[in-house]
């Protein structure tokens, strides 16, 4: 498989989050699915959480287990410095953010202006835009730990492995648009394709970036790193989205869609895994 190849097919395992995106966009959305499309989003992440965390402990279980010592604390320093950063880099940015909701701005003359004129893009958008966006970046962390794979098994030779990781994260991708779409279902938005578009660049372009790294340069370190990012960014935005479904008084409903997002998850991994990964 030539290099044009492999970044191509790297290309279309990040596009195919842009399948499951449209769902966003469902008019005259009722309370029940709303509450079942953010369930079902949870549902996929608490399974991507499982799957960066395991992808990321691997490597360093293998140095325990050789009794390297010093590559096994190089890299459970990794693993610790990565997953803090990942979910407390979230948590202190959204204390900033709630700061600066709550502070209004004062011009030189003491008096108070408009704050709106003060905020970022970002802070300008409704909370649900916010933790699609957040669910977007934490997503497209753990796609680039993934296109890593896909790139540094074909600079291998492992072309057999490489297509059915392509396979694989191609359709890992499309389920994650829906864990995207949950927050804006959610909250009743109907967002705009540029929106969407911008939501599925965020979450899929990562693929194939990693893609382009793996194929040229190959580092357990630094799939460590994004992975376990990834690992901390995704379960902070788990932790408000079981917030989020506390709120629809459906707990029957959204324990069944929880389950079935999280299984659906695992559905598309027995893709890779069927092939011994």
């Amino acid at each position: 498989m030539s290099t044009t190849q492999t970044l191509i097919l790297g290309g279309i395992a990040g596009f195919t989050i842009f399948l499951g995106l449209p769902i966003a966009r469902m008019p005259n959305v009722s309370p029940t699915l709303r509450a079942s499309l953010t369930a079902l989003a949870t549902g996929i992440l608490v399974f991507l959480f499982w799957d960066v965390v395991s992808h990321a402990v691997d490597p360093i279980e293998s140095h325990l287990a050789s009794h390297s010592w010093a590559s096994f604390s190089g890299y459970a320093a990794l693993l610790i410095a990565g997953f803090g950063t990942g979910f407390m880099g979230l948590v202190y940015y959204d204390q900033w953010l709630r700061r600066r909701r709550a502070t209004p701005h004062v011009g030189p003359g003491a008096a108070a202006v408009d704050e709106f004129e003060h905020r970022s893009w970002y802070e300008t958008l409704t909370p649900g835009r916010q933790l699609a966006l957040l669910i977007a970046t934490g997503i497209g962390l753990h796609n680039f730990g993934e296109g890593l794979a896909i790139g540094q098994s074909a600079a291998a030779g492992e072309l057999s492995l490489a297509l059915v990781l392509i396979i694989g994260f191609g359709l890992h991708n499309a389920t994650e648009g829906f864990g995207i779409c949950g927050p804006l279902s959610g909250a009743g938005i109907i967002p705009s394709w540029r929106l969407l578009a911008l939501l599925g660049v965020i979450g899929g372009l990562p693929t194939f970036l990693g893609t382009v790294v793996g194929q040229a340069w190959t580092s357990d370190a630094l799939s460590v790193v994004f992975f376990t990012i990834a690992g901390g960014s995704i379960l902070y935005v788990v932790q408000e989205l079981f917030a989020v479904n506390r709120k629809y008084g459906h707990p029957v409903l959204v324990s069944w869609l929880l389950v079935a997002g999280i299984l659906l998850g695992f559905a598309t991994d027995f893709v890779v895994t069927a092939a011994g990964v």
